[in-house]
């Protein structure tokens, strides 16, 4: 699933984009201002906007990005405009951005040869960059009679609103400097002459000279547009239009920017509705528990009525984009994901799935409770939209019980080596199932179910009656000692549905402790059809190693969301101990830690990640802790630099204002707090606490109290 991972970081960005809100564009465009000039700018982004993107940058992007407010913003920025013209999103290269930065390095590398000007910002790196290697060069560099000549022919780029061929000249006037683009208005063929004596009006004159020194020359002297006929005395206006317009517009003729209009408007937001069509589906949740880590997980599959998929080249591509929510019983979150599920299909494997079924399965640990599930299935391809609501409960195990019936067409078996778990999975099995619960009598039906608080004594005298039933009537029963199952959890069984005609069944696992304890029993529906052969799904799921470290921290922020620390303080710290280099994992233990005050642990877990690429999340955390251990002076530091890349933060400029303060600077706290008052006037303890400076600081500059206006 690798070919899809940027379009998970890219999520926030994305639902920005295709809002549908109206905008009005010409008050958008009034109102439009320049917050910074380029040069006011990181060199990093300087250098992005006038260097790297100089040249295929729509105006209106420009004027965005100069009203940025913070380097969070403009790298958000920067991903969008590249996503914006990426020809295949799907895919995990952006196959736009690869050539551009590939013509970059080419024109600086080639045409910055013989000339201080670096290669990106000479005539020839101009045109490179925005049209690319040319159909074929003609070069005129040693003719003794006229002036250096590079004649670069281009065709096949009407899409990009340029002649269908034409020719780009470039030529060294005098014979000095670096080639510069030629005009046949501007220049006319006299210049490319070293010894023209005429009149430099007579532009046919030139011409006829010029055609008997090097006629392929002369032809593009008077025109750049292949087919134009040459008029006698004129030089041709179109290759004029061309040079001076179509050219710099080619790489913005496709680019749509009104994503960049959404991103200035909205980029404050990270949640915007996002409408499409509705497809209905079948879909089933199950809760699995893993007894190997002692987690229980919610395993669930989705299959809608249809799935479109888009064909790119020799490939067929889609992408599912998937959101879930998890509430408790009084309406709290108490887990949220989003993720990212490419699809890419050959055209053979598309052949061989077209008439089938979809079916999307995925699985999320959960902490016990009774819950309400909603996920959210976006197909961005088509912009169609599946979801599905289910009550869940996580059993909270405190005595014998059996767990729900599963029931499975078919079953996979992995090696015990993989590592890789998957939906649907348990040990090394791997259950194949429909919502529907549908068979045919050619099928075999395997029924699951997990059981607890057997003890070894009934697992070694006790037995399982399985029965099938029609019409509430038994019309097939099995019974099984619990000592021929593996082990006491898990227990799958099967049945061959051979002899058993089209209607509605249910099966039912009765569990006796001995030959007369009965236990506890289990039960499911399942039908069988009166067609041989059932369309089976082609499936779409998500694995995830063995017993990652990340249920863990899944399991964690649940805890941490139920309000209960310490429990999630202990999951975090599992999954810390596991995995110290996750970023992720190390930034939520912080925070816990901050939360049960344990703040020297918080920072001793926060410091490493201080010289990593993750910087930046840690800064806030590591300066609130900095400050709760009475350490102001690196407080201030971390807080810093936080709102250097953040931007303006109202908890942190109140907190660097306080660190102030307990230093005894008072000035520095004054600009800190007046600076959060005037982002945020609604504070009115903070407006007390200025005055309250401010008038002892006027007593001790004069030495005397204030007089109010009654005294004066």
């Amino acid at each position: 699933m690798k070919p899809g991972m940027k379009a998970f970081k890219l999520l926030v960005i994305l639902i920005l984009v295709l809002v549908l809100i109206p905008i009005n564009q010409t008050q958008l465009l009034a109102k439009s201002k320049s917050r910074f000039k380029v040069k006011d700018l990181k060199p990093q982004y300087r250098k992005w906007i006038t260097e790297e993107v100089g040249y295929i940058i729509t105006q209106w992007e420009k004027k965005v990005f100069l009203q940025l407010e913070t380097d969070r913003e403009r790298d958000m920025f920067i991903e969008a405009f590249w996503k914006n013209r990426d020809p295949n999103p799907l895919t995990e290269e952006n196959e736009y951005k690869t050539e551009h930065y590939r013509r970059l390095k080419y024109a600086n590398e080639t045409f910055s040869r013989g000339t201080p000007t670096p290669g990106w910002r000479t005539e020839r790196g101009r045109i490179y960059i925005t049209l690319g290697e040319p159909h074929s060069i003609e070069r005129y560099d040693q003719e003794s009679l006229i002036y250096p000549v590079i004649i670069w022919f281009y065709q096949g780029l009407v899409k990009y609103g340029l002649p269908n061929a034409f020719y780009v000249v470039f030529f060294k006037e005098d014979n000095a400097g670096d080639y510069e683009l030629y005009s046949p208005i501007k220049h006319g063929p006299h210049k490319l002459l070293v010894h023209y004596q005429g009149d430099t009006h007579d532009t046919y004159k030139a011409f006829v000279q010029l055609q008997q020194i090097q006629p392929s020359v002369a032809k593009v002297s008077m025109t750049l547009i292949e087919g134009e006929p040459i008029q006698s005395a004129r030089p041709s206006i179109t290759s004029e239009i061309l040079i001076k317009k179509q050219i710099v517009e080619a790489p913005k003729k496709r680019v749509n920017d009104e994503y960049a209009k959404r991103l200035l408007k909205y980029r404050k937001y990270i949640d915007i509705d996002y409408s499409v069509n509705y497809v209905p589906n079948d879909a089933s949740i199950k809760v699995i528990k893993d007894h190997r880590s002692g987690l229980s997980f919610v395993h669930y599959l989705v299959e809608p009525k249809k799935v479109s998929l888009r064909q790119y080249q020799n490939a067929i591509y889609g992408n599912l984009e998937i959101s879930g929510s998890v509430r408790d019983e009084q309406g709290n979150t108490v887990y949220q994901f989003a993720k990212n599920a490419p699809i890419k299909l050959s055209m053979d494997q598309a052949d061989a799935v077209k008439a089938k079924l979809f079916s999307f399965q995925d699985f999320f640990p959960l902490i016990e409770g009774k819950y309400n599930v909603d996920i959210l299935i976006r197909n961005t391809v088509s912009k169609e939209f599946t979801s599905i609501e289910r009550q869940v409960v996580v059993p909270k195990i405190t005595g014998p019980g059996i767990g729900p019936l599963i029931l499975a067409n078919r079953i996979k078996k992995s090696s015990k080596t993989s590592g890789i778990e998957k939906p649907f999975m348990f040990s090394n099995v791997q259950l194949l199932v429909s919502p529907r619960n549908d068979f045919t009598p050619n099928d075999t039906l395997y029924t699951f179910f997990q059981a607890h608080g057997l003890t070894p004594q009934q697992m070694e005298s006790g037995h399982i009656v399985y029965t099938i039933f029609k019409d509430d009537k038994p019309v097939r029963t099995v019974k099984k000692a619990l000592n021929q199952y593996a082990n006491r959890f898990n227990f799958l069984e099967e049945f061959a549905l051979s002899g058993l005609p089209a209607a509605y069944y249910s099966i039912r696992a009765a569990i006796y402790g001995s030959p007369d304890q009965f236990l506890f029993q289990g039960e499911a529906d399942f039908y069988i059809s009166p067609v041989l052969r059932l369309k089976r799904p082609w499936v779409v799921s998500v694995s995830a190693p063995v017993n990652s470290p990340e249920y863990l921290n899944i399991i964690a922020i649940q805890y941490a969301n139920k309000k209960d620390l310490e429990k999630s303080r202990y999951y975090l710290e599992r999954a810390y101990n596991r995995s110290p280099l996750s970023a992720k994992i190390a930034l939520n233990y912080c925070r816990v830690l901050f939360e049960l005050k344990k703040y020297g642990k918080a920072r001793t877990v926060a410091r490493p990640f201080l010289d990593t690429k993750e910087k930046n999340e840690f800064l806030s955390i590591m300066g609130f802790a900095s400050a709760a251990s009475g350490d102001y002076v690196e407080a201030i530091n971390h807080f810093k630099d936080y709102l250097a890349y953040y931007g303006t933060n109202i908890k942190v400029l109140n907190a660097v204002g306080e660190c102030y303060h307990k230093l005894g600077n008072v000035e520095e706290a004054l600009v800190a707090w007046e600076r959060s008052l005037e982002l945020f006037p609604d504070q009115d303890n903070l407006r007390t606490i200025i005055n309250n400076l401010k008038k002892k600081k006027t007593k001790k500059n004069t030495g005397t109290t204030p007089k109010s206006k009654d005294q004066q």
